[in-house]
């Protein structure tokens, strides 16, 4: 009993301290660090089910050469394919296989390879308001990331991560605005989506990219994931008013991660080959805490956070009285407010 008191009682403190501090800053923190808490609740409508969208998750049903137009349906994600590789250095032979595979099974869809030649024309002609903060990213993979959700605005379509091999066409997803993998332990993967074009979801994950726009030091994991990756994607999809038309892709009740791209995966769609080439040394403590529960990462927050307000108190404290004895000595050493001496 008394521990449970405890813990509301530092929630509470928790919150008050945001409250608080109404710094952009710890707004954007805020937002950040409640997605695994309310995630469940945030994403439950948007879970894709037989019951509710009559859509069976195992593709199974669903023949080869299958199409939305021919079952009856609107198709309202354009037959469009994106791939993005930038940087120096050439595709890797195996993730070259793997668009080969993807490319066959949409063999009558429009395809796009952003690269170096043309991604910065693009992100120029289209977001120079957003091009030097491209530019400037510290990491090639937010700007793949980013480049992702302008190509997906302007044209609408699938995008894919370069490592997943197709093991049949995406043509039955089309019948959804947006639709997006589910990520563990909390969120959706970005290696994965499929919107149709100006999607305002997606609208929101570029005109969002300016707020999440921070560096971490010696967090380079954390950096990626809270300013274009998947982090920061399911994030901005929690703070969406109107979540209506948004479908989670994840699986069955007795197999819930069916859909997951984590490491080396077979899903109904795809190969995952798991490179996750970009991932550093920050990245093996940051999936440590994914299995630890929530509350206990929460209380660690709590305390953490109350140890550096109090740290910052201090150091402001001391920081006043040192000032205000700067001004009274420099007051006493002036001439004019020296006290005077009268002799009679």
């Amino acid at each position: 009993m008394a521990r449970g008191r405890l813990r509301v009682f530092l929630v509470l403190v928790f919150v008050l301290i945001l409250a608080c501090l109404s710094a952009p800053s710890v707004q954007r923190l805020y937002h950040l660090f409640r997605l695994p808490f309310i995630w469940p609740n945030s994403s439950a409508q948007a879970i894709i089910s037989q019951q509710r969208d009559h859509f069976d998750v195992t593709f199974s049903s669903f023949p080869a050469n299958y199409s939305t137009k021919d079952a009856g349906l609107r198709p309202l994600v354009p037959a469009r394919l994106h791939h993005i590789h930038l940087g120096p250095s050439a595709p890797h032979t195996e993730w070259l296989a793997a668009r080969a595979d993807c490319l066959r099974h949409h063999d009558s869809w429009e395809a796009f390879f952003w690269n170096d030649s043309n991604a910065p024309q693009f992100v120029e002609e289209n977001y120079p308001h957003l091009y030097d903060m491209w530019k400037s990213y510290p990491f090639m993979v937010q700007r793949v990331d980013a480049l992702r959700y302008m190509a997906l605005e302007k044209y609408g379509g699938a995008v894919l991560d370069f490592d997943l091999a197709c093991k049949r066409s995406l043509e039955p997803l089309r019948q959804f605005n947006f639709v997006a993998p589910a990520a563990h332990p909390a969120g959706f993967s970005i290696g994965m989506m499929l919107a149709s074009p100006n999607h305002p979801f997606v609208k929101s994950l570029v005109d969002s990219l300016p707020t999440f726009n921070h560096v971490w030091p010696l967090l380079s994991y954390v950096t990626i994931m809270f300013s274009t990756g998947c982090h920061y994607a399911s994030t901005v999809y929690t703070l969406q008013e109107n979540r209506s038309d948004f479908r989670i892709l994840s699986g069955t009740q007795g197999n819930p991660k069916m859909h997951m791209l984590n490491g080396f995966v077979d899903t109904p769609l795809f190969r995952h080959l798991g490179s996750s080439s970009w991932h550093t040394k920050d990245a093996r403590l940051i999936l440590l805490l994914k299995d630890i529960e929530p509350k206990i990462i929460l209380l660690a927050s709590v305390i953490v956070t109350g140890v550096l307000v109090s740290l910052l108190w201090c150091w402001r404290v001391a920081r006043h009285r040192l000032s205000s004895r700067r001004d009274a000595e420099s007051n006493l050493r002036s001439p004019s407010l020296r006290p005077s001496h009268k002799y009679m």
